[in-house]
């Protein structure tokens, strides 16, 4: 018999790109309990590599003014926070953010990134128009931060919900943090009804879902991840260039 055919699977398993919401919990959990990452430096280098993302899709001289206007929606759960350290970034990058963040968490790591935006003169939405044609005017694209992984919009309340309606009728560029909002994380399930981002980031690993994303572009930022940890999981994530922290798939 050849080598091949007598390799134990369970020695060599397939390489795959996409994490179930249980691997993926369980490899934040590791880069958390095992490797000793802070929840706050996770969302830092996730915020940070998505408005990275933003910024190779839409290159800031390539925009007009009007373009480089961001309407950044924020949910309450770690998704959200990642979105407020996205803004803060584009607006480090001199793009011009603007968020909307109707059910604000009391967490403290919450509160905290919502300071530094409002030190930072990012200008806080107290609520977003149901005319969609207003939205499409103000800004050149929106970035979903609404929800993640595991998070139903029955558990954020009505605000959130609300908007993400608007979100779906909107004609400017969207681009969705890790999944698209109100997809089932494994499934897809609510693609063919729900969001239709052009540009998805995967935070750390792409999810299941993803395999059902049919945009533009879709980014990996997950530079972070270590090898030991990308080998356990089984993940093929692409190669990065130079100093880069996202990557095309």
């Amino acid at each position: 018999m050849s080598g091949a055919a007598s390799r134990d699977p369970a020695e060599a398993p397939e390489e795959r790109h996409f994490l179930s919401t249980e691997e993926a919990a369980a490899l934040e959990r590791e880069l958390l309990e095992d490797y000793r990452f802070g929840r706050q430096q996770l969302v830092e280098l996730c915020g940070h590599a998505s408005a990275v993302a933003v910024t190779k899709v839409f290159p800031l001289p390539a925009l007009s003014r009007k373009q480089r206007t961001v309407l950044v929606v924020c949910g309450p759960e770690q998704n959200g926070a990642v979105g407020l350290v996205c803004a803060r970034h584009l607006r480090m990058f001199e793009y011009e953010p603007t968020i909307f963040y109707p059910t604000r968490s009391l967490d403290s790591l919450h509160r905290d990134l919502t300071t530094q935006c409002e030190k930072m003169d990012i200008p806080f939405l107290s609520y977003l128009p149901t005319e969609v044609q207003l939205i499409n005017d103000a800004y050149g694209l929106v970035v979903d931060a609404v929800l993640g992984p595991g998070v139903e919009p029955c558990e954020v309340g009505g605000p959130c919900t609300r908007a993400l309606a608007t979100l779906k009728l909107l004609s400017i560029p969207l681009v969705s943090l890790d999944i698209p909002s109100g997809w089932d994380a494994e499934t897809g399930g609510d693609a063919e009804d729900g969001l239709r981002p052009d540009v998805l980031v995967s935070l750390a690993a792409p999810k299941l879902c993803a395999g059902r994303f049919s945009g533009r572009h879709h980014f990996v930022a997950g530079r972070f991840v270590p090898d030991d940890v990308r080998r356990k999981f089984a993940l093929r994530l692409p190669g990065y260039m130079g100093t880069d922290c996202v990557a095309a798939l």
